[in-house]
């Protein structure tokens, strides 16, 4: 076997997991892929945008780029909470543009297996689960998988 037969393998191995930046809202588990993932932020004072929807909090200046900051309490319709200091503002891509996500803290970053991933359960026509890709089993606790461009659409 030859070095790049090796690498091959390893790649080989580590396409059948999937990586995800878990992050936690009100004591429940989320996780966004890794790969939309540009940055993470500690909470800062984000200039309010009259008339945005409630869960757009406002923008933020990050490194020149002017960036939407979505509380994700409100977009989840979850009661507010005071902000701490782990509260941080998670910064996404959503096409071509950058978000930011405000949480109550970051965990870590998870390694997920297609087995170990469920379809998101069936709620019947009254529940929108459509930012939902599925939910992953983590030993003995579950993550809700959240498809960021459902979440925050590029148009919105």
């Amino acid at each position: 076997m030859t070095a790049t037969d090796n690498m091959s393998g390893l790649t080989g191995l580590a396409a059948g997991a999937s990586q995800y930046l878990t992050f936690t809202l009100a004591g429940e588990a989320y996780g966004l892929e890794i790969l939309r993932v540009q940055g993470i932020k500690g909470f800062s004072r984000v200039t309010p945008i009259p008339h945005a929807p409630p869960h757009v909090k406002g923008v933020l200046n990050l490194r020149g780029t002017v960036v939407p900051v979505v509380d994700m309490r409100l977009r989840f319709a979850l009661p507010g909470a005071e902000y701490t200091k782990f509260s941080v503002i998670i910064v996404v891509t959503v096409g071509a543009r950058v978000v930011g996500l405000l949480v109550d803290a970051v965990s870590d970053v998870l390694s997920v297996g297609g087995g170990d991933v469920g379809a998101a359960p069936d709620f019947g026509g009254g529940t929108d689960i459509s930012f939902l890709t599925g939910i992953a089993k983590v030993g003995s606790r579950l993550v809700s998988l959240l498809d960021v461009d459902k979440l925050v659409p590029a148009n919105g």
